[in-house]
């Protein structure tokens, strides 16, 4: 009996030698892909900041607004050297609608002192302080309570 449990005893040290090397190989497979992996997302963050960096900024198209007209399509404001075209866009086209000068541009001073008294204006003078690109509310777009 003992020669079968030597010969038992060797088939299983073959067999847990072969699920080492298979574990091993599996190990080293898997940190290869998540090599792969982590270099990939390395370069497409460099290449962003890149591309933001070395990106020329054109200042002479700017877009004014913009509306959705249906689900696919939008009506949009661009000024382009002190013009202004109405452009529509939709599904692979920009068609141009309409053209015209630019309005002479005012700069935006918002002021120092809310204009009216009570919380509310004071928190929508806060608010705007705090983010000055939101247009405060108007008298005339804000609720009234009775």
């Amino acid at each position: 009996m003992n020669a079968d449990t030597a010969s038992s005893s060797a088939a299983d040290a073959v067999g847990s030698s072969e699920t080492l090397l298979g574990m091993a190989a599996l190990g080293k497979t898997a940190a290869a892909l998540g090599l792969v992996i982590a270099i990939i997302l390395v370069c497409t963050v460099l290449l962003k900041r890149w591309q933001k960096r070395y990106q020329p900024h054109s200042t002479r198209l700017q877009v004014v607004g913009s509306a959705a007209v249906g689900s696919r399509e939008r009506v949009v404001i661009v000024e382009l050297n002190d013009t202004w075209l109405v452009l529509g866009v939709g599904s692979g086209r920009v068609n141009k609608l309409h053209e015209c000068p630019a309005p002479p541009r005012q700069p935006d001073a918002a002021p120092d002192a809310p204009s009216a008294s009570g919380f509310a204006a004071h928190f929508a003078h806060a608010l705007h302080k705090s983010n000055p690109h939101q247009t405060p509310p108007t008298r005339s777009t804000r609720k009234r309570s009775l």
